[in-house]
């Protein structure tokens, strides 16, 4: 596993080198859009329908979904919920799927739910052109972005309180940071549950339950959503955000007053992925399929840009969107996935266990 992390980590750094409906509280808003030539798309296709449910931010997903259906004539129907809540939603409607995409969301989720019997193996053509240390051995889901763990910062409060930026995990920790620091809870949320395992793989369990439960003494309040924390940074109502940097750097981008800073005792990745529903709405196999094929397209792949999402495409053919960190400049914590996969739920119920408020996360 160890060689397979830092096979992991050598693609990373070459990736790094190369260049519809949404229901939710802003389901209607359009996403902004850039100014970014894509690659010619395919002739649409006359094309039906298709459900998803989908933890990518509402604010990046009308930009693929209006793409996918331009290019192929299939109309998206689209509910946005946590990485977390879009799991448990599959477990519920195991016997009768509702949607037939999941789609985002750390793989560390979609690893479990494969376990669970939630998932149908699909493996799409375009896997070629993607790294073997990105893809699941077992083919039940797909690779479609990695994401790096930051800390997104308000630069108005630390002007004004003139304190420096957390530069290690340790800097959470500083009573200066009482009530000021906000995540979201493991049990509901991929980001937070990345931060969750990589911690206690980098400390150990027992040094991780007395880390975690010295910075909830800081912890203004847990979120459902790993999107929620950097809504409060941009507020003003949290000095400091646990976040996945693509979500702190989208921020940034807006004008928001955001600055992002990496963990150099260690950060987190995670393996964006997306995947096809066992048994998944009747009628839409087909574009459920076509959908997946078009994500990890470079055409899909590339509306990255255009939805000034600075995830990192896993697509070696693809562009990067510009403010990624330099290839090497980053300490990443060596994690067991699957470790990590197939302990999702118990190591997260602990956490919420011990971290009371996180059994009651807001909005």
């Amino acid at each position: 596993m160890k060689g397979s992390i830092r096979r992991f980590l050598c693609a990373l750094s070459v990736l790094l080198l190369a260049g519809c409906t949404v229901t939710g509280d802003r389901g209607r808003q359009t996403a902004a859009q850039e100014q970014t030539t894509l690659p010619e798309a395919p002739p649409a296709q006359a094309g039906g329908k298709l459900t998803i449910y989908s933890a990518l931010p509402e604010e990046e997903l009308p930009v693929y979904l209006h793409a996918f259906t331009k290019d192929t004539g299939i109309e998206t129907v689209c509910t946005r919920l946590s990485a977390g809540e879009m799991m448990l939603r599959a477990e519920a409607e195991r016997e009768a799927p509702q949607a037939s995409v999941l789609l985002g969301g750390s793989s560390d989720f979609y690893r479990y739910a494969a376990k669970s019997g939630l998932l149908e193996p699909y493996q799409s053509a375009e896997l070629q052109n993607v790294q073997d240390a990105y893809r699941d051995p077992d083919g039940y889901w797909t690779p479609i972005y990695i994401g790096v763990i930051g800390f997104a910062c308000n630069q108005e409060w630390f002007e004004e309180n003139g304190r420096p930026y957390p530069r290690v995990w340790d800097d959470l920790l500083d009573p200066a940071f009482a009530g000021r620091i906000v995540m979201a809870s493991p049990e509901t949320s991929g980001t937070s549950y990345n931060v969750l395992a990589a911690l206690v793989q980098k400390l150990g369990q027992a040094q991780a339950w007395e880390y975690f439960a010295a910075l909830d003494q800081n912890i203004a309040y847990y979120t459902r959503s790993g999107l929620a924390p950097v809504e409060a940074v941009k507020k003003g109502d949290a000095a400091v955000g646990i976040v996945f940097s693509h979500d702190g750097r989208r921020a940034a981008l807006d004008g928001y007053p955001v600055e992002l800073c990496y963990p150099e005792d260690g950060t987190a990745l995670e393996i964006g992925a997306c995947a096809l529903t066992c048994g998944g709405s009747q009628g839409e196999t087909q574009n459920a399929k076509a959908f997946i094929d078009w994500m990890l397209s470079q055409r899909g792949q590339e509306c990255f840009i255009e939805a000034k999402s600075c995830r990192l495409p896993v697509n070696a053919a693809a562009r990067t969107a510009d403010g990624l960190p330099a290839p090497g400049a980053l300490n990443v914590i060596e994690s067991d996935w699957e470790w990590a996969g197939a302990v999702q739920k118990e190591l997260s119920r602990e956490f919420c266990t011990r971290m009371e408020r996180a059994r009651t996360p807001v909005e």
